[in-house]
C-alpha cells in the first residue's frame, strides 16, 4: 500500500476488536501496509476512512476485467518496476490474432486446444482476438459471432471502426469483451460504445506523447476502463516504451495508470516467439499473438508462469492423497512435501519404476523436504495428522510408510506416536525403483 502503518492506524476506529483476525487495530495497519491484509476485514471503518484509505491505496496501474465466469481475465493491479522487490501481481494476457478473412471457427477451434499442464497446474492462453481485416462491419460482426460461439475465452474486438464495433457489440457484449482500436480520429465513438455496452477500451497512440494525450481526452469523457498501447511495433521501441510507461505510472502519471498491450507483428515463428517474450518480461498486461501453434504457445506459457510466480511463494500442490498407477490395498504408501519440485520427482521416479502406490505431499507451504524439516514444518506431527486425515489405514493392509532418507531421525518418533511402521526410503527419489525391488515386501 502506498501509506505506511502508521497513517493507515489514524484511519481506522481503534476498537481492538479483534474481528479482523489481528490482536489490535495497529497490527492490523502494519498488515495492510504489507499488503497482507485487506481493508474489507475490518467491519467497523467509517466510509470516510474508506474512501481515503482506498484512494491512497489503490495500485498505481489500475486493474481491468475482461470476459465474465471462469476464464474472466483480470490484468494490471501492479505495484513494482522488478519482480523481487515484492512480486507481479496478474499474469500476462495471451490473445490469439483471429482474422475476418479465415475460417474464424477452425482457428478458434484449435486456439481451445492451447491448454498445457505445468507443475500440476493448469495454464492456457487468454483471449481471442478477432481482427477486422476485411473492413466489412457485416462480416466483422460474423465472425465475431462464429468465434463467440466457438471460444472457450472471452474476445477481443480488433477494429478502428465505430460502424463495426457496434454491430459486433451487438452480438457479444454480454460476454464482456475488450474493444480495442480508440485512436485520436475515432475516440469519442469508441468511448460511447466502451460505457454504453460497459466494456474495457483498448486506446492506441502514435507515441507515447500521443497516447498520454489522448487517455486525458477519454478520462474527460468519463471513462477509465482502459488498456493502452503506445502503437510501436519494432521490438526496440516496444521495449523502450513499455519500460517508460511502467516507470511513469509507478511515479503517479496518471495517463499511464492503466495496464499495457503490444501486438507481434513477426513473420518468423522463430522471432515472433522472442518478440513476444521481451514484451512479458517486460510489463505487457495482453500480448497479441498471431499463431495458434502449440509450438509457440508453450514456450510462452512457460516463460510467463516463471515470471509471475511469487518469489515469496513457492508452487505447491495440493495436500491430499495422490495415486499413481492403479494402487491397492498392498500398495507402498510414500510421503514428501507439498513443494510441486519435490512431490513432481517422487511422482516421475515411482511412474519410472512401474510402481502402483500412495504419495502423501505434507503441507509445508511448499517448501522442500529437508527445508521443511528444518524449519519444523515437516514432522512426525503433520504426517501423523495427514495419515489420519486421508484415512490411509482404510486404504492398504500393511501399516507402512515410507519417508525420505534425509529425514531419518524422524522414523523413532513417527512410529510412536502414528502407529505405523516407518521404512527410512532412499535419500533422493532416483533411488526409489531399486529401493522398492530390494525392501518392499508388501
Amino acid at each position: 500500500m502506498g501509506l505506511t502503518g502508521l497513517a493507515i492506524f489514524k484511519q481506522l476506529p481503534k476498537t481492538n476488536c479483534k474481528e479482523c483476525g489481528h490482536p489490535t487495530c495497529l497490527a492490523f495497519a502494519m498488515a495492510l501496509a504489507s499488503g497482507k491484509a485487506s481493508l474489507e476485514s475490518c467491519p467497523h471503518v467509517s466510509d470516510e476512512a474508506k474512501e481515503a484509505l482506498d484512494s491512497a491505496s489503490a495500485p498505481p496501474i489500475a486493474s481491468v476485467k475482461i470476459g465474465t465466469g471462469d476464464n474472466e481475465l483480470t490484468i494490471g493491479g501492479e505495484t513494482v518496476l522488478f519482480r523481487h522487490e515484492k512480486r507481479f501481481e496478474n499474469m500476462t494476457g495471451i490473445a490469439i490474432c483471429v482474422s475476418d478473412n479465415e475460417d474464424v471457427a477452425a482457428k478458434v477451434e484449435d486456439v481451445n486446444k492451447l491448454v498445457f499442464d505445468r507443475v500440476g497446474q493448469t495454464h492456457n492462453v487468454n483471449l481471442v482476438a478477432v481482427k477486422n481485416d476485411s473492413g466489412d462491419a457485416g462480416k466483422f460482426a460474423e465472425a465475431v459471432k462464429a468465434a463467440q460461439d466457438k471460444s472457450n475465452f472471452p474476445l477481443m474486438l480488433i477494429t478502428e471502426d465505430p460502424a463495426a464495433a457496434e454491430k459486433a457489440l451487438e452480438v457479444c457484449a454480454s460476454g464482456k469483451p475488450m474493444l480495442y482500436g480508440a485512436t485520436s480520429d475515432n475516440y469519442e465513438a469508441m468511448t460511447e460504445l466502451a460505457k454504453k455496452n460497459e466494456v474495457v477500451l483498448g486506446v492506441r497512440g502514435n507515441d507515447l506523447n500521443s497516447l498520454a494525450d489522448l487517455v486525458e481526452k477519454i478520462q474527460e469523457l468519463g471513462y477509465k476502463q482502459l488498456v493502452i498501447d503506445s502503437g510501436s511495433r519494432e521490438l526496440n521501441k516496444v521495449l523502450a516504451d513499455q519500460t517508460q510507461m511502467r516507470r511513469q505510472a509507478l511515479r503517479k502519471f496518471r495517463p499511464f495508470g492503466y495496464p499495457t498491450m503490444t501486438v507481434v507483428e513477426n513473420d518468423d515463428p522463430i522471432q515472433a516467439v522472442a518478440d513476444a517474450s521481451v514484451y512479458i518480461g517486460k510489463y505487457s498486461g495482453i500480448v497479441v499473438y498471431p499463431s495458434a501453434d502449440p509450438a509457440e504457445i508453450l514456450p510462452l506459457v512457460t516463460l510467463r508462469l516463471n515470471i509471475y510466480t511469487d518469489p515469496q511463494k513457492p508452487i505447491a500442490v495440493e495436500s491430499k492423497v495422490h495415486e499413481v498407477g492403479t494402487p491397492d490395498e498392498n500398495s507402498p504408501v510414500f510421503v514428501t512435501t507439498n513443494f510441486s519440485l519435490s512431490y513432481f520427482c517422487v511422482e516421475g521416479d515411482v511412474e519410472a519404476g512401474r510402481i502402483s502406490g500412495y504419495i502423501l505431499p505434507v503441507d509445508t507451504d511448499g517448501i522442500s523436504v529437508l527445508t521443511g524439516w528444518a524449519a519444523g514444518k515437516f514432522t512426525p506431527e503433520k504426517i501423523t495428522d495427514m495419515l489420519k486425515e486421508t484415512g490411509m489405514a482404510d486404504k492398504v493392509n500393511h501399516n507402512t510408510v515410507i519417508i525420505p532418507g534425509g529425514v531419518a531421525v524422524l522414523s523413532g518418533k513417527l512410529e510412536e506416536i502414528s502407529g505405523w511402521k516407518v521404512m527410512v526410503g532412499p535419500r533422493e527419489s532416483t533411488g526409489i525403483p531399486s529401493f522398492m525391488k530390494q525392501r518392499w515386501n508388501a
